[in-house]
This record gives C-alpha cells, structure tokens and sequence, in this order.
C-alpha cells in the first residue's frame, strides 16, 4: 500500500515548522519528517535522508516548497532523481507541481532548467564583478602579513645577524611558516 509522506524543514532553530506541518497534514500525510537545519547540501539533514530511505516505490513525498527541500539545482537534481529511481512521485504544494503526471514532471524539469539558467548567469556575473574589481586595483583574499620592505629586513636579519627562523618569528610577531614564506620571496 503506497503511502503519503511529507518533508518540512526551516533553516534555523528560531523558526517554526508549524505552516508547513499543517499544509502537509491537510495533504494527506501519514509520516511527516521535519527538522531545524540549514538547506546547502541533501547530505547534512539526516531527516531527509531517513524520509528518502523510509520511500517506497509508488509512495508520494509531500512538500510545501522546494526550496525546502533543496536550496541548489545540483542537490534538487540529485534528490529527483534518486526518486525517479525509486518510483516516487513529488508533489509540491505552493507550486502545484505533481511529478505522477505528465505535466507535473514537465514543470519541475522546466522549473529546474530555469534555476540552473538563473545560477549560470550568477556565477557569470560575479565573474564579471571580481575581473571588473582587480582591474581597479581591489585585491581579495587576506591582506598579508608581511610587507616587501619587512621580508627583505628577515633576509638580511637570517644572513646578516644569524637570527633563527623562531627569533624572527617573535620579532615581527608571525608564524614560523610565515617567516619561510618570507625568505623565499626575499630569495
């Protein structure tokens, strides 16, 4: 016997699950999984992984949203088609989205071709916007430690003075690796 089963998930302790779990209720569900977790990746929310597993072929998963269920189109992809495998069929509430038809599963692939074109044009322009930023002179990463005049003043204190990496270390306040990094790009 096929059964009804929902999935709820908020990202932080703080919120409440409750609209979610009274949507999946007048849905029809028999077993609601939920959980207070961020929604990067399928792998790090064990109660969707125990709902994935609790599936049965010919069982539907009942959510309310699908951004509650995954927030990338590589994990949504992922997620799809572990329950195509399996022969479970997806209902999405909010946005009537019912992979057991035809039309439902056209929507959720056209739906899916759209957040990876809305990502593809993300990363695009953020690609733009750090290329754009360099040209400007705008450096990214952490601002070093050490300044050219200061790695040249430890090659001259490690050859000059023979002062041990640790000594130089404590000197201008730094890590030993630091202090390596510095003679080799005095070098």
């Amino acid at each position: 016997m096929s059964e009804i089963v929902g999935y709820a998930r908020v990202s932080s302790s703080g919120q409440s699950l409750d609209v979610q779990m009274d949507k999946l209720a007048a849905a029809g569900c028999s077993r609601i999984f939920a959980e207070k977790r961020s929604g990067k990746q399928a792998d790090n929310r064990p109660e969707l992984q125990a709902c994935l597993a609790f599936l049965r072929e010919g069982d539907a998963l009942v959510i309310s949203r699908l951004d509650r269920m995954a927030r990338s189109v590589l994990d949504l992809a992922k997620i799809a088609d572990t329950l195509q495998r399996k022969g479970i069929a997806l209902r999405v509430l909010d946005q009537a989205i019912d992979t057991g038809s035809p039309e439902g599963r056209l929507m959720f692939s056209l739906l899916g071709a759209f957040a990876q074109f809305e990502n593809d044009i993300r990363a695009e322009r953020q690609t733009d916007g750090i290329a754009k930023a360099k040209e400007k002179g705008v450096s990214f990463g952490r601002r070093r430690a050490l300044t050219a005049d200061q790695c040249e003043r430890i090659r001259m204190l490690r050859e000059e003075e023979a002062f041990s990496v640790q000594q130089l270390a404590d000197r201008f306040n730094v890590g030993v690796a630091t202090i390596y990094r510095a003679l080799q790009t005095a070098a």
